[in-house]
């Protein structure tokens, strides 16, 4: 479904809108970059411990000390073990390579260093010189865990220097851009400059060289900064010289500097690397065209909450496709996928390689030893929820949905909100709907949605705060609403839910997808029915016009990836895992009200705390 969006709001099925015209925006000025030597980057794994041979001709492998010995035998080319200790040891096998010492998979307490007798295999010395730096001469060791055959292979050892280990991570620390992808909103710019200040922090305890952190919302006040991928000239300019890495994180992403570094170091700079915590999805959705609609597990993406990496060669040649091949002007739903999917390049360019170090566990849970990066798995809450008379509810329906969806809202989430008024073509004092005198139509609703924003502004209470506009199969739950908006001052222009894009590449807008629920401040609806933007049609779509206006008024869009367009089938399960929803869309093919109960029904323990808590989520 390129370049169009598949819908089905109230009253529209399987439509697909015509974009309103796109605003024009200032393209991004290049910037100087300086030429810089560029360093010996890769760390290596930490291999400690020595195999010696036993007095029956036999190699032994230490585990975890003195005694703790494995048989293993070794030929003229390999070095295997008896499968009795394997699931205590974690490989399953080595294999001596000559040059290199690599290593696929996670670390292993299996450390070998390869000595023995001429005859079966050449002496092989690994001598170790600092915490992390190794010289192999002139046979090296591959450790190849069990299930790892399917992962990249990882360059690592290179000879290491005098300089000492601190200087070195100083070194490789200048070379690694950071780019938190920020918003502008005063809640998320601090979270994210708190961030930027933890990186320095610790990148201060390591050296004197700080490295570069840069928030994507400062960028030259570009309007698809957000989307990476117009950035990406402007990276190769400034950056294509004297640097190694561009990591991308976002707020709530936690780093380990060092940890970080390691695992950088275990790659060659001077190729081609997209690196992530990989996703794929189950099935094939319809927020990624439907694409690879035989097998889609085959392509991966990367979680961006994990944090990903480019290396600088690949920058480079980002930046020359971009240069002769503009990007289109099309619709930008998924960033993530869509940007694995332009680096793949049909088969051209690099698929993503997983990295095990970058998380999305919590920064406190027991699995994060080996993490480089964590992830806050809070919902967000700055002190009291609002209350609820604070959030006004308007549910968008017509006659034709009052018999199936509207029963649905009433079974689940209609109990949460205080004050809820449904908006319809027809007025049923059984729900009860208001007619506001909009016909229904098949495609967009802008109509209605500037009819609610008017009735909203001139008929609720003025303090009322806050005002939430869904559709009529939206599952939300307003008690996590209410804990978000905690967050954000109403004093602010604030236009909130799933970001999408239109025509961003090329200039265009960004906008707030209707499904997944649209949160305005107050403030904000008072600036954009002042400015006398609106509906070029009464089928134009809301959501979509809503952004051009509120672009045009140089009121951001702000993005929360609780809020959903699609149902939570249509995510990829590693996605969901970090998350506290908001809100899902639609009723397709699924029970709504078992969905609501799973994902989104406030618990105990989560009205307490505010965490995360272990649904029993089925395949829904």
């Amino acid at each position: 479904m390129r370049g169009r969006r598949a819908r089905d709001r109230a009253g529209e099925v399987g439509g697909a809108p015509e974009p309103p015209p796109s605003l024009p925006h200032p393209s991004v000025p290049p910037r100087e970059g300086k030429r810089a030597g560029r360093q010996e980057a890769p760390l290596p794994p930490k291999f400690v411990g020595e195999l010696g041979w036993s007095a029956d001709g036999a190699a032994r492998a230490p585990l975890s000390g003195p005694g703790s010995e494995v048989p293993v035998t070794a030929s003229a080319g390999t070095v295997s073990r008896p499968p009795g200790p394997a699931a205590v040891c974690g490989d399953e096998g080595a294999a001596v390579s000559p040059g290199l010492v690599r290593r696929r998979g996670k670390p292993s307490p299996w450390k070998p260093v390869l000595t023995g007798p001429a005859a079966q295999v050449e002496k092989i010395f690994i001598k170790k010189l600092a915490k992390t730096h190794y010289e192999a001469t002139p046979f090296a060791v591959s450790v190849v865990p069990e299930g790892a055959e399917d992962e990249a292979e990882l360059p690592v050892l290179k000879k290491s220097e005098k300089n000492g280990t601190t200087s070195k991570i100083s070194r490789e620390l200048k070379e690694i851009v950071f780019i938190i992808q920020s918003q502008s909103n005063s809640f998320h710019s601090k979270r994210a400059e708190d961030l930027k200040r933890d990186i320095l922090k610790q990148a201060a305890d390591l050296g004197k060289e700080l490295p570069t952190v840069l928030l994507i919302h400062e960028m030259d006040g570009h309007e698809g900064a957000w989307t990476i991928l117009p950035l990406m000239r402007d990276f190769s300019v400034t950056y294509g010289r004297n640097s190694s890495w561009i990591f991308f994180c976002e707020e709530d992403t936690r780093i380990q500097v060092v940890k970080l570094l390691e695992t950088l170091g275990r790659f060659d700079e001077s190729k081609e690397w997209f690196l992530g915590k990989a996703l794929y999805d189950e099935e094939s959705t319809i927020i990624h065209h439907y694409a690879f609609a035989e097998n889609p597990t085959v392509f991966k993406f990367p979680d961006f909450a994990a944090g990903w990496a480019l290396s600088i060669p690949l920058v480079n040649k980002l930046a020359k496709k971009l240069k002769s091949e503009p990007l289109k002007s099309d619709f930008t739903i998924d960033l993530k996928h869509e940007i694995a999917l332009y680096i793949w390049q049909k088969g051209e360019g690099p698929h993503l390689t997983p990295v095990p170090e970058f998380c999305t566990d919590d920064v406190n849970s027991y699995k994060v030893d080996h993490c480089a990066t964590t992830f806050s798995n809070f919902l967000p809450l700055c002190g009291e929820p609002v209350k609820k008379e604070d959030v006004f509810v308007a549910v968008k329906t017509c006659r034709k949905f009052h018999g199936d969806r509207i029963p649905v809202v009433k079974q689940t989430w209609e109990r949460e909100a205080a004050l809820i008024e449904y908006y319809s073509d027809y007025a049923d004092i059984s729900i009860p709907t208001i007619d506001l005198g909009v016909p229904n139509t098949d495609r967009g609703h802008c109509g209605k949605t500037f009819a609610i924003l008017e009735r909203f502004l001139n008929h609720s209470s003025p303090r009322t705060p806050w005002l939430v506009i869904v559709d009529d199969d939206t599952l939300i739950s307003i008690f996590r609403l209410r804990k978000l908006l905690s967050c954000y001052d109403p004093n602010e222009p604030v236009f909130l839910g799933e970001r999408y894009g239109y025509g961003l590449g090329t200039g265009g807008y960004s906008y707030i997808t209707g499904g997944g629920g649209m949160v305005f401040s107050r403030i904000a609806v008072q600036k954009l029915l002042a400015s006398k933007c609106r509906c070029y049609s009464t089928d134009a779509p809301d959501d979509m016009v809503l952004g051009m206006c509120f672009s045009g008024l140089g009121i951001p869009i702000t993005h929360s990836p609780l809020f959903h367009q699609a149902r939570p089938m249509d995510y990829p399960k590693g996605y969901l895992s970090h998350q506290i929803p908001v809100s899902f869309h639609k009723h397709w093919n699924i029970d709504p009200v078992k969905v609501y109960f799973t994902w989104l029904a406030p618990s105990t323990e989560e009205s307490l705390n505010g965490k995360k808590v272990g649904y029993n989520r089925e395949d829904l």
